[in-house]
């Protein structure tokens, strides 16, 4: 169950400020990167939606991703312009339509079974980008320009400028980890956490589990697709490897990094696995290595995600009530 406390908000908020503010102190470099964090933190709420609240894990989810990517690149890739109005939906669909009928497939299975039929949907989709000629194969597909923003004749960002698409990213990642706290608040929420506490007592009062089951692995499949859309609009380069299972088992273990089950935590393993990855090969060769030492420190010590320190920091900060000797009264104590 999602629980976020009133000094958790406070927390994120304030993180999301200073993440706010980031481009009026930082070079283009970091601008980048952390616009890549953010893609790659709504890429993984994505997944969390369906190993961490519905109980379905999926080692197939970069199909999304890469479907959401090549449906940009099929459409708009020799575009000189085109809207985000029509670009965005385009992708979006495109992963939610795969994400349906591999969901209609896979959730009539379970465990390991599941695992292995997204696993095996993943790969026939890689395995047909990286041979099909229409989009240059392992060569991949390049962008001439990224979607445009327009109200009317009115310009509303400047995608192409760097700065204003940090800000667009920004938006979209609030948006939609507002959108999944309203989803999984809602009844719809409230039972796909029962199915994933407990599936057979859900189904002994009734509820259709499995088309719950199959509409949050669309809901996921299309945000995913909203990510490799970012993506894709942000590199300027979409490659068969968007597919890749690694792309998916990469996400998986940043939902474990950061919390699994909390939706922000997602977004920490996002950031701490990006940073990671460009800092430890400025100090050695063997920086994949040192990579996979820090995620299981991180397992062992840490089972619940690299955001339950910030809770428990936020814990030790609340008054704790005391009782007053002969009396059962308790104050509190800031």
């Amino acid at each position: 169950m999602l629980n976020i406390t009133r000094p958790l908000k406070l927390f994120l908020l304030i993180l999301l400020l200073l993440v706010a503010i980031s481009p009026l102190i930082a070079s283009g470099f970091y601008i980048g990167l952390m616009t890549k964090m953010m893609i790659v933190a709504i890429f993984a709420m994505s997944l969390d939606l369906l190993v961490g609240f519905t109980g379905l894990i999926s080692l197939g989810h970069a199909a999304f991703f890469g479907i959401g990517a090549y449906c940009l690149a099929g459409f708009f890739s020799q575009a000189d312009h085109y809207t985000i109005w029509i670009a965005l939906p385009v992708s979006m669909g495109g992963a939610a339509l795969a994400a349906l009928v591999i969901g209609w497939i896979s959730i009539r299975t379970t465990g390991v079974y599941f695992l292995m039929i997204t696993l095996a949907f993943s790969q026939m989709f890689y395995f047909f980008f990286f041979e099909s000629k229409h989009f240059n194969g392992d060569d991949g597909v390049f962008m001439n320009t990224k979607p445009e923003i327009f109200l009317g004749s009115f310009q509303l960002l400047d995608l192409n400028h760097e700065i204003s698409f940090f800000y667009f990213v920004l938006g979209l990642l609030v948006a939609v980890f507002l959108l999944l706290v309203m989803i999984l608040k809602a009844p719809f929420g409230q039972v796909i956490t029962s199915i994933c506490a407990n599936d057979q007592r859900v189904r002994a009062l009734g509820y259709a589990i499995q088309r719950y089951k199959l509409v949050s692995f669309v809901i996921g499949g299309a945000i995913a697709g909203l990510a490799g859309f970012l993506e894709a609009a942000h590199t300027g380069f979409i490659t068969p490897s968007f597919l890749s299972w690694h792309e998916s088992g990469l996400i998986l273990v940043i939902i474990i990094l950061g919390g699994i089950g909390t939706l922000y935590g997602p977004i920490f393993g996002a950031f701490a696995l990006v940073l990671l990855e460009d800092l430890l090969p400025e100090l050695t060769d063997n920086w994949k290595l040192m990579l996979g030492v820090i995620i299981i420190m991180v397992v062992l010590f840490l089972p619940n995600g690299i955001s339950s320190m910030g809770k428990k920091l936020i814990d030790r900060l609340k008054p704790k009530p005391i009782t007053e000797p002969g009396s059962s009264k308790k104050t509190t104590v800031s």
